[in-house]
């Protein structure tokens, strides 16, 4: 019983995320149109919108695109936490055989498209800060696509991906906090670790109510906004906090989790994506997309992520230390590598960090993320689509997933 309601909730997670996904190609036309034509200065101001919070000395006055990237940001990091928590310890990473292929994988996945980058920028101080931007992958975005092909995908191979996936959010996670922090505050960061312990406390003491952890995730928030750690690690810091206990009806984290998830799926991260998307056309050239920056990130997520996740895998499997999912073949798995090319939201994300929002390589760095997506999109979805025609028997294996 326990095996399925654990399968029915992986099955209700991947077809919201693939429906985010859908929702996440739509935004990110609009965000384009709205930022190369007539509704270029509204699209603008819409996000240089002057907010402003203060209670007493506190005041946080920031334009809305910060709000989004820093405060929306930090609630979709919170789901990630709750997801990679559960998974480690009743899922799909709670086990070294689970976890060896999906692992490997992973590594390849962030470590090649990494190097390429440098490759390509090696002679760029300044761009070599975007080192990482080509090694995340964009899940929703990715089952987005899986979903237009139908029920013919094996559930493993999405499985597969869907583990892959918050093994790349969990490396995003650990070079956030490396490698984009600066201008540390002492005591904002005494503060943000009197809230941790605040966080510990509570969890030790039992406390199954939501609203003591949310309180103080808060807090914590603030306190990290101000030390000069990025804020969405509040998020992640407030999920490892909260129990899970399974044994409680209903579980805290499970319950935060599942009322987070279609918040972030439908609004969050559409609202994120219509901000960062929008990059203005006007007078680029293809020659643009063919500079250091753009071409890096691009070949980062395309031939990077490809090459890194496959060769990794194929490697490991020969060497008899992790194995093939079951019901899938290898030029499945491919397309598959290719779809892990689509970085955006959190290629985005990561690029809004490592190159200053308001400097020259910011928008060629939005640029590379979205040509490089878009082209793993349509590779892996014509890739896969080859290969599903292949089978000689339909691939709707739900009975995995049963």
């Amino acid at each position: 019983m326990e095996n399925y309601i654990k399968m029915n909730m992986i099955r209700k997670f991947l077809k919201l995320e693939a429906a985010s996904g859908i929702l996440l190609m739509l935004v990110t036309v609009l965000a384009l149109l709205s930022a190369n034509s007539m509704l270029s200065p509204l699209y603008n101001a819409f996000l240089e919108l002057p907010v402003q919070l203060r209670l007493g000395p506190l005041d946080l006055n920031k334009p809305l695109i910060l709000w989004i990237n820093d405060g929306l940001m930090a609630i979709f990091f919170l789901l990630v936490g709750l997801e990679v928590k559960r998974e480690i310890l009743q899922g799909e990473l709670s086990s070294l055989p689970k976890l060896a292929l999906p692992g490997i994988a992973a590594v390849g996945g962030m470590v090649v498209p990494a190097l390429i980058y440098v490759l390509i920028n090696s002679g760029d101080p300044v761009a070599l800060k975007g080192w990482a931007i080509p090694a995340a992958t964009d899940i929703a975005f990715a089952l987005g696509i899986l979903s237009l092909l139908g029920n013919r995908v094996p559930s493993v191979l999405k499985l597969f991906l869907l583990t892959l996936a918050i093994l790349d959010d969990l490396g995003a996670i650990v070079i956030i906090a490396l490698f984009y922090s600066a201008d540390l505050s002492v005591i904002a960061l005494g503060l943000a670790a009197l809230s941790l312990g605040v966080l510990y406390w509570l969890n030790r003491r039992g406390t199954i109510k939501l609203s003591p952890f949310l309180i103080v995730g808060a807090i914590l928030w603030v306190c990290v906004l101000k030390s000069g750690v990025h804020a969405t690690l509040a998020g992640v810091a407030l999920a490892f906090a909260i129990p899970l206990r399974t044994g409680e009806k209903p579980s805290p984290l499970l319950h935060l989790e599942h009322s987070l998830h279609p918040w972030v799926a439908f609004a969050i991260m559409p609202i994120f994506a219509f901000s960062n998307a929008g990059v203005s056309l006007s007078g680029l050239s293809f020659a643009d997309l063919l500079a250091p920056v753009p071409l890096g990130i691009a070949a980062g997520l395309f031939m990077g992520k490809q090459l890194g996740i496959f060769l990794f895998a194929f490697v490991a499997v020969k060497i008899r230390i992790a194995r093939l999912p079951d019901g899938t073949n290898w030029l499945e798995f491919y397309g598959m590598s290719i779809l892990c090319g689509i970085g955006f939201t959190m290629s985005l994300f990561i690029a809004s960090l490592s190159l200053d929002p308001s400097g020259p390589l910011a928008a060629p760095g939005r640029l590379g993320v979205l040509s490089g997506s878009f082209i793993s999109a349509l590779s892996g979805y014509f890739i896969l689509k080859f290969a599903l025609a292949r089978r000689t028997v339909p691939a709707v294996d739900e009975k995995v997933l049963a």
